[in-house]
């Protein structure tokens, strides 16, 4: 069975207080640490082909310790990088909400079309996520790992699923280092598991 596995990253320090980090190239937090390696002693029972990673470092430390036992070599994906979102990146939602309540409530209300300013909407960020979903599911047979972040993860279940891109927020749960599945058959994408903190 063709199946594809989407894994959060482990928390960061950001994460942790609610603050947006899209481009900021932040690090795990020691918890974060610890949940890369709890993820690891589960997927390395998972039979993996290959692991797919964002750009950003805290997507690649976490993919580090399942590479590790399992002796793979993580292929560095430009599309399944976060969101970006632009003068936003590195404050807080809820000096955001306060202090730019129209501009955030806009966004809110449907971020597949509004973006942050200067950043991407929904739409942008599954123009470039669901191609290299297209590409690695095409490349493999069994099981595929891809460690991206919230937002982008999010998105990538709406597509698959036929669901409204601007509920990605609202619909969608993805807890840091949690596990989505997809099973890809003959009818298509078939959700199995979503956003299980692997403990």
């Amino acid at each position: 069975m063709k199946t594809l596995h989407l894994l959060r990253h482990g928390e960061t320090e950001l994460s942790a207080d609610g603050t947006f980090c899209g481009e900021i190239d932040t690090h795990l937090s020691p918890k974060g640490i610890e949940q890369a390696e709890r993820a690891a002693e589960h997927l390395a029972r998972l039979n993996l082909e290959a692991i797919y990673v964002s750009p950003k470092a805290r997507a690649q430390a976490t993919a580090a310790p399942t590479a590790k036992k399992l002796g793979l070599t993580p292929r560095i994906e430009e599309g399944l990088r976060e969101i970006g979102y632009g003068v936003w990146d590195g404050r807080k939602e809820s000096e955001i909400k306060q202090n730019d309540p129209q501009t955030y409530a806009l966004w809110a209300s449907d971020p597949a079309v509004h973006a942050p300013p200067g950043g991407e909407n929904g739409y942008a960020i599954a123009a470039r996520a669901i191609p290299v979903v297209e590409r690695v599911t095409a490349a493999h047979e069994g099981n595929v790992l891809l460690v991206s972040h919230k937002a982008t993860i999010r998105v990538i279940v709406c597509a698959l699923l036929n669901l409204h891109i601007g509920r990605f927020r609202d619909r969608i749960a993805c807890p840091t280092a949690s596990l989505t599945t997809f099973e890809l058959t003959s009818r298509g994408p078939l959700l199995v598991r979503i956003g299980e903190a692997l403990r």
